[in-house]
């Protein structure tokens, strides 16, 4: 999204490697150091018990990325994927709370809408690869087919009111 958004320049790479610092990097280092103190059962973080802790660093991430983000005057579709992002993890650790919905799902229910949105209907080609992302979350054991699809539901459904209308 900053390579696009800054019509690939450097300035672009650098917007979308500081988003993904903050969205991805940080978080899941928090999970994987939770892993080898023993605090944590796995990366998938497969206990549903154990979910609120992560999610809430992850949140705190993610809304610390957007604001410094948003003060460094990003490329509005950047800022929009990112706000978009902490929206979805403050759903998340919400019915986390109560129900162990696939998180996987929703990111990449999100991700298909966030590609058809910006670069047009073709990319709704990428939409199997979400069928994979569930079939493999159910497979795995990991969710029920009802937690894969509550999760690409909401995950498409945050992606389309918040990125849409940040975008």
């Amino acid at each position: 999204m900053g390579w696009h958004s800054a019509r690939g320049s450097v300035d672009g790479l650098a917007w979308g490697l500081l988003a993904t610092l903050f969205v991805s990097g940080i978080p899941f280092a928090y999970i994987l150091g939770g892993v080898r103190r023993g605090r944590l059962t796995d990366h998938h973080v497969g206990l549903r018990e154990q979910r609120r802790v992560p999610l809430l660093v992850g949140l705190c991430s993610v809304a610390a990325g957007t604001a410094l983000l948003a003060a460094l005057d990003a490329p509005r579709p950047v800022l929009a994927l990112a706000a978009a992002g902490a929206v979805g993890l403050i759903v998340a650790v919400a019915v986390s709370h109560w129900w162990k919905m696939s998180i996987h799902t929703a990111v990449a229910a999100g991700s298909v809408v966030v590609l058809v949105v910006t670069f047009g209907p073709l990319l709704a080609a990428t939409a199997p690869l979400l069928a994979l992302v569930g079939w493999s979350r159910v497979r795995l054991r990991d969710h029920t087919v009802p937690q894969v699809l509550a999760g690409g539901a909401l995950g498409a459904l945050v992606a389309a009111v918040v990125f849409v209308g940040l975008h």
